[in-house]
């Protein structure tokens, strides 16, 4: 009878080219796309960084509508301190979001889904640039997502 373990191999693994140097690495994998070589293609590592991709484009999209909320519950508790800067942050953040969602317009569905929690952002950006105390904001969004992403709503109130 063989002892088990004397069977058993020890497997070293050496580092790809994914761990060593990525931006490498993603032009190695279009190459390879290109040329239709699909049994050396790293699928592994290009599905999770596909993946990854899909995150980072839903953090954008609530990180964005976090500093607008921010900026619009400032401008609206805080005005005699409402400056061009808030402004210009507000149009900007406008901007920027519209061109996500132009850019990938299925991150629409994801935007009530991310709502409270950019405001909860949003209401912790607030608090903290203007120093008014928790108590002076509401708790819930007092804006709809219409009037969030609509531009001059709020900044034509003041």
């Amino acid at each position: 009878m063989q002892n088990s373990e004397s069977n058993s191999k020890i497997v070293i693994l050496t580092p790809n080219l994914y761990e060593i140097d990525f931006y490498a690495w993603t032009q190695e994998q279009v190459s390879l796309l290109r040329n239709h070589q699909w049994h050396q293609v790293d699928l592994f590592n290009l599905i999770e960084e596909i993946e990854s991709l899909g995150r980072k484009e839903r953090q954008e999209l609530r990180n964005r509508l976090g500093v607008l909320l921010g900026h619009l519950l400032k401008w609206q508790f805080q005005p005699e301190k409402g400056s061009n800067s808030w402004l210009g942050t507000i149009r900007e953040q406008r901007i920027q979001i519209k061109l996500l969602l132009e850019d990938s317009p299925s991150l629409k569905s994801y935007l009530d889904e991310v709502f409270t929690t950019a405001y909860e952002l949003g209401l912790a950006l607030a608090i903290k640039e203007t120093q008014l105390g928790e108590q002076i904001f509401p708790e819930v969004c007092p804006y709809t997502i219409e009037e969030t992403l609509t531009p001059d709503f709020l900044t034509a109130l003041n």
